[in-house]
């Protein structure tokens, strides 16, 4: 038995879903810990380009099980709507999905209490995609929330649902545009359709467990968007680390084999909050243009700057990887020269860590190396030492800074655009 689990060591969209992809062809059972169809990943396999947000990524494989976690809080409309475009690529998905009874479920009415809560911020926006998953976790933490075993009961749902609504009615008051009664009947379609997804995940990976098979756990956004790690408040609200993972499946410690962290060659970020190493100028919009940097779930352009790796040694920290998983390498590919962050002054004084308080992440100096580039396309490197020379520099680098080794590398978009050293 093998238990990998698959982590974002930037802010997310560092391309996670193709490792997962590779991975899952041996794997029997894939999970989601946290999060939700707030997450985007895009597979490329066989020609065909699958967007997965609330499903996991495994299910590209036709002989995986997939399990959205416990962690999970589940919009139950975008999770029907995705299978369907699923099925329209040809993938067949039936019997292969689960979603843990103890997910919560995220209504319609949080997604617009996300627009609302968001207006309120005025100028200090955070940068939510309103898909309604901070304020399902709200509620999940006020004890206040829905999970997938209460639909089926037909009162209990209700009488809590309307609960729920009332709540927010007192709130928001006329602002909130939204009739309950409409919400609760599409549930009663809903209550029938879920019944052959929703079960107890505990019992599922226990016999997965016992059976010795390779589970894949598929993170979501990344540990920078941790709401305890990440760049708080621009962070999303579920621990998006290895912690998300220990609470969000019933894996246990113990069972874990290998945590990779799949980092970008570059760094990018979509929405507000600080962001160090950004680029405002023609290199960012070099990086973002050659890199196809645009959101898979909300369609925003991506912030994008030099690899910062005074970040990714405090995603080190906080994750503890085994490897990394370095992506889109060709990305840099017609870049003379490189930089890369190796530490952070603020007040003329350098940080001994990564700092919490976003007041002073913002107005760092950001202390770089230079690096040189290589100008020749990587995308056709089968193994390590096809790459060019200057390549494996920055990739030795990389190592040599945070203390772990870069076990795959990404050189394009599609499947086979991955090396792996041995």
């Amino acid at each position: 038995m093998s238990v990998t689990v698959c982590l974002g060591a930037q802010w997310g969209d560092e391309g996670k879903g193709k490792l997962v992809d590779i991975l899952a062809h041996d794997s029997h059972l894939c999970c989601r810990a946290q999060g939700g169809n707030n997450a985007g990943h895009t597979i490329v396999a066989n020609g065909v380009t699958y967007d997965f947000h609330i499903l996991p990524s495994g299910l590209v494989n036709p002989q995986c099980m997939n399990i959205v976690g416990s962690g999970c809080v589940v919009h139950v409309p975008s999770f029907f709507r995705e299978l369907e475009a699923l099925e329209k690529h040809g993938l067949k998905t039936e019997g292969r999905v689960f979603i843990s009874d103890r997910a919560h479920i995220v209504f319609d009415v949080h997604q617009l209490v996300d627009g609302l809560e968001e207006v309120e911020l005025g100028g200090s926006l955070i940068g939510t995609t309103k898909k309604g998953i901070g304020p399902t976790y709200s509620t999940k933490m006020t004890r206040s929330g829905l999970r997938l075993c209460d639909i089926f009961d037909e009162q209990v749902f209700e009488t809590k649902f309307r609960r729920l609504v009332h709540g927010y009615q007192k709130r928001f008051g006329d602002l909130l545009k939204y009739d309950p009664e409409e919400e609760i009947q599409r549930f009663k379609e809903y209550r029938i359709k879920l019944q052959d997804y929703v079960i107890d995940q505990i019992p599922l990976i226990q016999s997965a467990k016992e059976k010795k098979s390779n589970i894949l756990v598929e993170g979501a956004n990344a540990i920078m968007l941790d709401i305890d790690y990440g760049t708080y408040p621009f962070v999303t609200s579920s621990n998006t680390g290895l912690g998300g993972v220990l609470t969000g499946l019933t894996l246990g410690w113990r069972s874990l084999t290998e945590v990779v962290g799949v980092v970008k060659a570059y760094t990018t970020r979509v929405g507000s909050g600080p962001f160090p190493t950004e680029q405002l100028n023609l290199t960012g919009e070099a990086l973002q243009k050659i890199g196809g940097e645009v959101g898979v779930t909300t369609g925003r352009k991506r912030r994008c700057g030099w690899l910062d790796l005074v970040l990714l040694k405090h995603s080190h920290i906080c994750n503890d990887y085994t490897s990394l998983n370095l992506t889109k390498l060709d990305v840099l590919d017609s870049f003379s020269e490189l930089k890369v962050a190796t530490s952070y002054k603020y007040a003329g004084q350098t940080l001994d860590s990564f700092p919490a308080n976003p007041e002073i992440l913002s107005n760092v100096e950001v202390v770089y190396e230079t690096l040189p580039g290589w100008n020749k396309p990587t995308t056709g490197a089968k193994s390590y030492f096809d790459l060019p020379v200057q390549a494996r520099k920055y990739v030795e680098r990389i190592e040599q800074f945070v203390g772990v080794r870069v076990k795959w590398i990404g050189v394009g978009p599609a499947r086979d655009h991955m090396i792996v050293r041995s």
